[in-house]
């Protein structure tokens, strides 16, 4: 068994056999050697909640989010109040903090009508971050809440990765306090190989021909970094499938990137 094949392991057992694409990259921070690579990473998708580490960044650096539990929001008319478990979720005020945890889609589009769409455009170019497109939906207006969910706005995993790494390398036109705000709503529970491990997942669909969404074509992000004793490696895991999944993909895609990820952290060391 090759070395890279033993390190990818635990993903390649959990990869279904339904999966239309997938990637997984970790990346060094510092020199931007790639540690383990597998699947196809540099065809642009949806990033979904994925983007609410970008939109943090703008909240921070424009005064709008003002801590970890600062400003409080509630939903407002024509907003995404969510469906299923995410009705409890997402239900009454939230903060920076829950917005994140829970992944609150109205909060981000609370957030996006603060910014305006000068603001919101100038920033997502500035961050370089995959096709720049905000134009939303053909025919629907949609751009300034809506454009980063299955819709104009894509970005590759490669590409997610170049952003964090731009963002943790201090590369990004933003406030240092803007990056330090960001990267604690970021923060996770698990400590692969004694790493600190920082995400985000994202869940989405694939649109059929007339724009509906095809439940039947899911996708699922999780992309962040783990860092221990001066060693940070960025990560971005993308999946998709051909078949409805009976879970939020991104949540599968969390689990297959811990699990892959302490092998390689692990292997580091050597």
């Amino acid at each position: 068994m090759s070395a890279l094949v033993a390190l990818l392991l635990p993903l390649l057992l959990a990869h279904p056999a339904s999966a239309a694409e997938d990637c997984f990259l970790v990346t060094e921070l510092k020199t931007a050697r790639v540690a383990a690579k597998q699947g196809l990473c540099a065809s642009r998708h949806s990033p979904a909640s994925t983007f609410k580490i970008a939109l943090a960044l703008m909240g921070y650096d424009s005064g709008i989010l003002k801590s970890a539990s600062e400003p409080v929001f509630t939903t407002e008319p024509g907003l995404s109040e969510g469906e299923g478990p995410q009705k409890d979720l997402w239900a009454g005020p939230q903060t920076p903090q829950s917005w994140m945890k829970n992944s609150v889609l109205w909060y981000s589009q609370v957030l996006t009508r603060k910014l305006g769409m000068e603001r919101f455009s100038a920033y997502v170019k500035s961050f370089a971050y995959g096709n720049e497109n905000l134009s939303g939906l053909p025919g629907k207006d949609d751009g300034l809440t809506r454009s980063w969910l299955s819709s104009s706005l894509v970005i590759s995993p490669r590409e997610q990765v170049d952003f964090l790494r731009k963002m943790l390398n201090g590369e990004l036109r933003v406030s240092p306090e803007a990056v330090g705000r960001t990267i604690t709503l970021l923060r996770q529970p698990e400590e692969p190989a004694g790493y600190e491990l920082y995400g985000k997942t994202g869940t989405g669909f694939l649109r059929l021909a007339d724009g509906t969404l095809d439940r039947g074509r899911p996708i699922g992000w999780f992309v962040g970094w783990a860092e221990k004793e001066g060693k940070t490696f960025v990560f971005a895991r993308f999946i998709s499938l051909d078949v409805a999944s009976d879970e939020p993909l991104g949540l599968r895609a969390r689990r297959q990137t811990v699990a892959s990820l302490e092998p390689v952290l692990q292997a580091q060391a050597k």
